[in-house]
């Protein structure tokens, strides 16, 4: 069984490489330590400082099996592969929203990537989605809980 594609930025690639690399060989170190001082302590069933090490390092080497995941299974974006006017996975897109009447821009990220503060849509999210594949001119429909919104594609960066 292989496993669902994570699409990522290099950027986003290179910062996952570099967080597993702290994992595994600074903080694993750190807890190591934690959990050998805790050990001195003598009775482990009463140890609360024990107990904590343990599970910070459950939490840890859960943290490196997911980022070990996300990196095997990492396809890296190349925006420029697309022609310039189609939106693709991260290319920045402004719409016009026909519905709210109002200019909104998006950028188009793996779901790894997305921050709403910034505007940071995932490709696959409905709008995502809807949009992926469009030229400038063109409109993608999105299907939302209210009915069907349109968005005009104005520009694509």
């Amino acid at each position: 069984m292989s496993g669902k594609e994570v699409i990522l930025s290099k950027e986003k690639y290179d910062e996952l490489e570099k967080e597993l690399d702290y994992l595994k060989n600074t903080k694993r170190h750190e807890i190591a330590l934690k959990i050998k001082a805790a050990r001195e302590f003598g009775d482990l069933s009463e140890n609360a400082e024990y107990d904590e090490a343990k599970q910070e390092q459950g939490f840890n080497e859960c943290d490196i099996r997911e980022i070990e995941y996300k990196l095997k299974h990492a396809v890296i974006i190349d925006e420029n592969a697309a022609p310039k006017d189609t939106v693709v996975v991260g290319r920045s897109v402004k719409v016009y929203d026909t519905e709210f009447d109002e200019e909104v821009s998006y950028t188009i990220v793996g779901s790894e990537e997305v921050d709403l503060s910034q505007n940071k849509i995932s490709n696959e999210s409905p709008i995502g989605s809807a949009l992926l594949g469009k030229k400038v001119g063109e409109v993608a429909k999105v299907q939302a809980p209210d009915g069907e919104i349109e968005l005009k594609i104005l520009s694509v960066e």
